[in-house]
């Protein structure tokens, strides 16, 4: 599915269900969501251990896509195509990071740090 795409399918679902939220308590939401995916992710990969039977056993697909719907109601809520932007930030980070590690210099260059 493309981004565009699926932008207009959550802001179908969201206008069903009453509108959005106000910005600042969607931007809670993803929080709430990014930290609900770390919790899992620390569990199956980290240190953190389950507290209980279950503790952990979502799908960290199923964490990553409530991101996803979360970060693409944001960005309908605000008016930003979230499809161009990506494209945007990929290319200019491509840009940036061409080349990157061919030498120290562009090592530098792309993630302001020494090379070894």
């Amino acid at each position: 599915m493309e981004i565009k795409d699926a932008q207009k399918k959550v802001d179908d679902l969201i206008q069903h269900y009453g509108g959005y939220w106000e910005p600042l308590s969607m931007l809670a939401r993803l929080v709430e969501e990014v930290g609900e995916l770390s919790r899992v992710v620390n569990i199956k990969f980290g240190g953190k251990k389950s507290k209980y039977k279950g503790d952990g056993d979502k799908a960290i697909g199923e964490e990553i896509s409530d991101v996803l719907f979360t970060t693409l109601a944001l960005s309908n809520a605000l008016n930003v195509e979230a499809s161009e932007e990506l494209e945007s930030k990929i290319e200019k980070d491509y840009a940036k990071c061409q080349g990157v590690y061919d030498t120290a210099e562009d090592k530098v260059k792309c993630t302001n740090k020494e090379g070894p």
